[in-house]
């Protein structure tokens, strides 16, 4: 059998290029997944400190929002903020926060779900319940733009 240098040469270039470009999406990927993990790390911390603004800066800001809870559906931010402060009108509703996240999955560029779990340690009774929300970076920043929250 005969060496054949160039193809061997070929061969070779072509597999750095593709693990080139696993390796540079694997790091994508994975700096996504931390900066979701940051808005939700900030979320947690601001719903424990009853600051439910604050809280809703992971949302996108937007009419086309969409919350859906036990009592259906929510569209648009406001509205989801006003779900919010009815629900959990005092500290001793929104009580501590914490997640558990199950899995962050890429949809497409730019977007992701998490699943995961909620547990809310409260003076009026724990809360405790799943979640699926879907991210999407808008401008530059990750945003909520769908909460299943039951």
């Amino acid at each position: 059998m005969e060496y054949n240098k160039n193809k061997y040469v070929k061969t070779i270039a072509v597999l750095l290029c593709l693990l080139t470009f696993s390796y540079n999406y694997s790091q994508t990927e994975e700096a996504d997944k931390k900066a979701i993990n940051k808005v939700l790390k900030k979320q947690r911390i601001a719903w424990s400190e009853n600051n439910i603004e604050e809280y809703m800066e992971g949302y996108w800001k937007s009419d086309s929002l969409a919350f859906y809870g036990k009592n259906g559906v929510t569209y648009g931010w406001d509205n989801t903020l006003d779900h919010y402060f009815s629900y959990y009108p005092t500290a001793a509703y929104t009580g501590k926060l914490n997640y558990k996240i199950n899995a962050i999955t890429k949809i497409s560029e730019g977007s992701y779900y998490v699943l995961g779990e909620y547990h809310i340690k409260r003076d009026v009774g724990n809360a405790d319940g799943i979640f699926m929300l879907v991210f999407k970076k808008i401008e530059g920043k990750w945003k909520i733009i769908a909460d299943t929250s039951v």
